[in-house]
């Protein structure tokens, strides 16, 4: 992790701007292609969850905007970033699934399988790590939503990326799935939300590149 220089930094007009908002984060929501991607997972025999977990994950550490954070009132970039989704449990309750982020798929997936079932018989609601090096997620697949909104904390705001994403359905012989991005204003504008559903799509059209690395 690195301290950003905010005198030098160019979104300095912005990263103040913005953490001056009582309520700093925006969302969008948008539909992302599974016409490629569903069937290779499929007969790799893949955690669907786990695979998306990855993907997300992937993409937030490809772009540097969605590795920063507000710490302590002062800009920060982390190295890596690790996801953190909600699992359901029993009795219809969630526990939260931290899982180590690799850019190995075989590796990560081997994670995140394994911490989900440790999760599915030992729930928890507190996060493993705790400091603001997460993404988290939420898989709502009952529900093929338009729109989504993360509850957080806001004094001081919680500055940490919420990805949702909800039930995928075939539309006009294409399989899509309704994919929430939120984020801190300060750090992040709508052109990085853009390249981001931009680079994951890319990823989930060409499972070749990193289903099997």
């Amino acid at each position: 992790m690195r301290t950003i220089d905010l005198k030098t930094w160019h979104r300095k007009d912005h990263y103040e701007f913005f953490c001056g908002f009582e309520y700093p984060h925006f969302s969008l929501c948008a539909d992302v292609g599974l016409t490629t991607f569903l069937p290779a997972i499929k007969e790799a025999n893949v955690s669907f969850t786990a695979a998306i977990m990855y993907l997300i994950a992937r993409t937030a550490n490809a772009i540097p905007e969605f590795r920063q954070r507000v710490r302590e009132g002062n800009p920060v970039e982390h190295d890596v970033v690790h996801p953190s989704a909600t699992i359901l449990t029993k009795n219809d309750l969630f526990s939260f699934c931290t899982v180590l982020y690799s850019e190995d798929f075989l590796e990560f997936i081997r994670r995140a399988e394994e911490e989900i079932s440790q999760v599915k018989q030992n729930p928890y609601i507190e996060e493993k790590i705790q400091d603001d090096s997460m993404l988290f997620m939420s898989p709502i697949p009952w529900v093929s939503f338009t729109a989504f909104m993360h509850p957080l904390r806001l004094n001081p705001a919680d500055s940490v990326p919420r990805f949702a994403w909800g039930k995928y359905q075939e539309q006009d012989g294409k399989v899509m799935m309704p994919l929430s991005v939120q984020a801190h204003h300060a750090m992040v504008d709508g052109i990085h939300v853009g390249r981001y559903y931009q680079q994951i799509q890319e990823l989930l059209d060409r499972p070749e590149d990193w289903l099997n690395s």
